[in-house]
């Protein structure tokens, strides 16, 4: 049965296992952190929520099945190879914390974002930004800032940088058409970083003297270990402009290459484990099995929602990714306007205006909350066993309603009415 026709016939209910999956993976972390914190509990409610799904399509169509785990599968291996390569990456240092050099720390994780994913320059430059800044005691601003911009914005303009926008790229976008939303991220990201000098240097001037002097006595210079890995990312980003399997095999020989030829102790000295991928890709697994229905559906009856201006794509697909994870509802949205028609500047089959705010949408306010992108969780973990004092779920969402929400209705009014 065509995808159109199956999407029509589908029943409303067929969408409860994805909604009931995304709310479980919102609310357990929360409730019954004990349970969500092992890995096999995670994969038992992922199999709970996703085995209708997979039964129903099975017997009716299994080749939307099929099509859905193919593209599941270039998702976790491309986010599976970043983890690996950029785990190899060490960068030592201590530098002066002034407000100059954290702001440069936060625009080089920015673009890094755009090569080596938002998770990959997390973790690469977290460490280093909260060594530099340990002298000094009015912190708790820095990592939250960090999650916005590195974690998040940042990865705005290649498909490397944010999940959603990978799956984009499967989904027949061009590798380099999101650099067209530099407009977007030089307004969004020089908004955040001129918010976060101010800020920065409003608490500077009021640390103590024994504590600025003791960040001066204590400099280190930055260095890089496990360069070998530039190679490795150097062939992925040829890999993946390479057609299914060749792209997969290409990302899983750089994943090899790097566990094979970088020094063991650089992963210690890292804290690399394989525990958040492979939370993701038990996650990830029930998710694209549980968004088949929704997509359909979204794809044959997004027409009926009444969508029909950019800036309604931009504040949805943000909305729902500042609760949920923001790689599924940029499918979601991504089906929806596929289904209105290509109409002017059509891209995969999308508006082109539309598709730009979805990417915008997905990508910003995956930042708004903990829950809203994988690496905020890491950062937070990172920067607490680091002795910083990270804010709760909902400060930390105060933090992103006072600063990213009028920067966002600027964006809006500028490129999105």
């Amino acid at each position: 049965m065509p995808a159109e026709s199956l999407g029509h016939s589908l029943p409303l209910w067929t969408v409860v296992p994805f909604a009931g999956l995304l709310l479980s993976i919102a609310l357990l972390p929360v409730a019954a952190p004990a349970f969500w914190g092992r890995h096999r509990n995670k994969a038992a409610v992922a199999a709970l929520w996703s085995a209708p799904v997979a039964v129903l399509f099975l017997a009716r169509a299994p080749h939307e099945l099929l099509l859905t785990m193919k593209d599941y599968a270039s998702f976790i291996l491309l986010l599976a190879a970043l983890f690996v390569i950029s785990g190899g990456i060490v960068v030592r240092g201590d530098l002066r914390a002034t407000p100059s050099v954290n702001t440069a720390f936060l625009l080089t994780g920015a673009v890094l974002a755009n090569v080596i994913g938002t998770t990959g320059a997390s973790l690469l430059l977290i460490r280093p930004l909260l060594q530099t800044n340990s002298e000094r005691h009015r912190t708790r601003h820095i990592p939250v800032f960090f999650i916005f911009a590195v974690s998040n914005i940042g990865g705005c303009l290649t498909p490397l940088g944010d999940p959603p926008l990978f799956m984009g790229l499967v989904k027949g976008v061009p590798f380099f058409w999101t650099l067209r939303l530099f407009p977007v991220w030089a307004l969004m990201m020089g908004g955040l970083l001129l918010v976060f000098f101010v800020l920065d240097r409003h608490q500077y001037e009021r640390e103590t003297a024994r504590d600025l002097i003791r960040d001066r006595e204590r400099l280190v210079p930055l260095r890089l270990k496990g360069r070998v890995n530039i190679a490795w990312i150097a062939g992925l980003l040829g890999g993946v402009f390479l057609p299914f399997p060749f792209r997969e095999a290409a990302l899983v020989l750089m994943a090899g290459l790097s566990l094979a030829t970088t020094k063991k102790s650089y992963r210690e000295e890292n804290r690399f484990h394989y525990g958040p991928i492979a939370e993701v890709a038990v996650l990830f697994a029930g998710l694209f099995v549980t968004m088949v229905p929704a997509l359909l559906i979204l794809g044959a009856r997004g027409g009926e929602l009444g969508l029909t201006r950019p800036w309604q794509f931009f504040w949805l697909t943000g909305g729902l990714s500042s609760v949920l994870d923001n790689t599924p509802t940029y499918l979601a949205f991504f089906s929806l306007a596929r289904g209105l028609g290509p109409g002017v500047g059509a891209v995969a089959g999308v508006p082109g205006a539309f598709l730009a705010a979805i990417s915008a949408g997905a990508v910003f306010m995956g930042a708004n909350s903990y829950i809203g992108n994988g690496p905020n969780f890491m950062v937070k973990g990172i920067a607490e066993h680091y002795r910083y004092r990270m804010p709760s779920f909902f400060g930390y969402m105060a933090y992103s309603a006072a600063v990213l929400v009028p920067l966002y209705l600027v964006v809006t009014a500028v490129f999105f009415r």
